[in-house]
C-alpha cells in the first residue's frame, strides 16, 4: 500500500485488509521458521536470529540493491543470498578463524557497494 494508506484507499487498495494480511503473513513465517527450528535443533529460541540485520542486508547489496534506495529486485536479493550463503559455508569449510567472518563480511559489503555505483554510472550515462 505504501508510504500514504490515504493515497492507496483513493486508489482502491483495501488498506485495512492489506495491513492485517501482512501481519498474519508475518507471524504465519516466524511460525515456519521456530516449526523449522524446533525439527532441527530441538528447541526454538527468540534470539537465535540476534544481530542477522547486518548478514540480511548484504545479502541484499549482492543482489544489486542500491543502499541510496530506489533500485532492487527480489530475484536480485534472492540470488545475493544464495551468493552469501555459499561463500558463508565455504569460509566454514575453509576453517578460517571465526573472528575473520565478520571482516570478510564487511569487504564483500564494500565490494558489492562499489560495484552497484559503478553499474548505476554506466546506467545514467548511457541515457
Amino acid at each position: 500500500m505504501g508510504g500514504d494508506a490515504n493515497a492507496a484507499k483513493n486508489v482502491g487498495v483495501p488498506v485495512r485488509r492489506v495491513k492485517v494480511s501482512l501481519f498474519m503473513f508475518t507471524a504465519f513465517c516466524a511460525w515456519i521458521f521456530a516449526m523449522l527450528q524446533i525439527c532441527d535443533v530441538g528447541s526454538a529460541a527468540a534470539d537465535r536470529g540476534l544481530q542477522k540485520e547486518f548478514e540480511a542486508i548484504i545479502a541484499a547489496v549482492i543482489g544489486g540493491t542500491l543502499l541510496t534506495g530506489g533500485y532492487g529486485s527480489v530475484v536480485g536479493a534472492t540470488f545475493g543470498a544464495l551468493i552469501f550463503g555459499v561463500v558463508q559455508i565455504g569460509i566454514t569449510y575453509t576453517n578460517v578463524n571465526s573472528d575473520w567472518f565478520r571482516v570478510f563480511l564487511g569487504a564483500m559489503l564494500l565490494i558489492a557497494v562499489l560495484f552497484n555505483n559503478q553499474v548505476r554510472k554506466r546506467v545514467t550515462e548511457a541515457r
